[in-house]
């Protein structure tokens, strides 16, 4: 019986970083196209308490990145498109034939869905189609009537449904944002000449994504695969993997305990090529990929994370947007931070170690360092 091999919890952190482009210090030549696709995708969202998620993630993967870099990769370059994930996010053109299903999967899942049944119908899509034809590129705004502006939280008009459904099955493609700000245009505008259909079988595709995620992962349970792109069904996710077989490793944890999971190809060469983590402090977004999965994140490094945005402020444990400390591999605590622009000033709004971290004078030296790093990027001139 052949032995499962064992990850020790340090490999594992290290790997983890690894694969998210964490290990070493955010410097050197910047390539902003590059490190969307070794990520695989990149979080869109709107919250700008200091920084928008998707520039505060590649900022802190090296930090020569300004906000102005994204954009052109969307608008211009067609390098990226826009589509949903766990949640919207840029994802590397390239990964388009292979995204083919996931328009598919909207389309079944909005067959019958509530949210969209008092959409506009056939005819009133194809109006809005007939317009961008004609207009060229248009935001929702271009579709705004007084009269039909719902009055209930969250409720959207019925144009901005017809959008959003259009934008989830691949009717529509964003073709580049201003202010943040999308904007919608045809997709034979925006993609390649294979943007309609694939030339890959559907299981194909999938064999693609769960080999694509593992490979970004390193390492991962049948969820964890799963949740990476979220493009398929955990039923479909466990087929591939019996059908697959990939590599099968032991991760030990931050408490010692061991989980099964499933290892990229090269896992060898990757724990061999394995050097010691920068010892330099950063300060990730909540949205980061390395610490969106809370579960995967706790289990390794044994940092218990939750994002309070949407939690009533008198239940919160920590703070509304709160932000995740790192240092080599652990994380040593969270701070809560706002930046005022009009004052040019980036406040410390409230800060937390983690228990049995030591916050030394080197280790605060380190912290301000930071600070100041992220308030030029954010151009705050002042820190409070």
């Amino acid at each position: 019986m052949q032995t499962i091999p064992v990850i020790s919890n340090k490999q594992a952190r290290r790997l983890w970083l690894s694969t998210n482009l964490l290990l070493q210090a955010p410097t050197g030549p910047l390539d902003v196209y590059g490190i969307i696709h070794s990520l695989g995708f990149v979080q869109l969202d709107t919250i700008q308490v200091v920084a928008r998620a998707h520039h505060h993630i590649l900022w802190s993967r090296n930090q020569a990145y300004r906000e102005h870099m994204l954009n052109p990769l969307l608008a211009d370059e067609r390098r990226v498109f826009e589509h949903f994930t766990h949640d919207a996010s840029v994802i590397p053109m390239e990964f388009l034939p292979m995204w083919q299903r996931q328009f598919q999967r909207f389309r079944a899942k909005f067959a019958n869905n509530g949210w969209f049944k008092n959409m506009s119908g056939p005819k009133e899509r194809a109006a809005i189609k007939a317009r961008i034809a004609a207009e060229g590129a248009l935001s929702t705004h271009a579709f705004d009537s007084a009269t039909e502006r719902p009055k209930e939280m969250w409720a959207r008009p019925a144009h901005k449904k017809a959008l959003d459904y259009m934008w989830y099955v691949g009717e529509l493609a964003t073709c580049h944002r201003r202010d943040f700000v999308k904007f919608y245009n045809l997709p034979e505008n925006v993609f390649p000449d294979h943007r309609g259909t694939s030339p890959l079988t559907d299981a194909a595709q999938l064999d693609w994504l769960c080999r694509a995620a593992l490979m970004r992962l390193g390492f991962g349970t049948q969820g964890e695969v799963q949740r990476f792109w979220d493009a398929a069904s955990a039923k479909e996710i466990k087929g591939w993997l019996g059908t697959a077989l990939p590599r099968e490793v032991m991760i030990e944890g931050a408490d010692g305990s061991l989980t099964r999971s499933f290892a990229a190809d090269d896992i060898e060469a990757r724990l061999d090529a394995l050097t010691p983590p920068s010892t330099r402090l950063r300060i990730l977004n909540p949205f980061d990929p390395a610490v969106r999965d809370r579960a995967r994140l706790e289990r390794l490094f044994g940092f218990e994370y939750r994002n309070e945005m949407f939690v009533p402020a008198a239940k919160r444990k920590w703070g509304y947007y709160v932000y995740p400390i790192l240092e080599g591999d652990r994380f040593v605590g969270r701070i809560e931070l706002k930046a005022e622009r009009k004052s040019s000033t980036l406040t410390v709004v409230n800060f937390w170690s983690e228990p049995g971290v030591r916050w030394s004078t080197a280790r605060q030296s380190k912290l301000d360092s930071e600070l100041r790093r992220l308030a030029r990027f954010v151009g705050c001139q002042t820190l409070a």
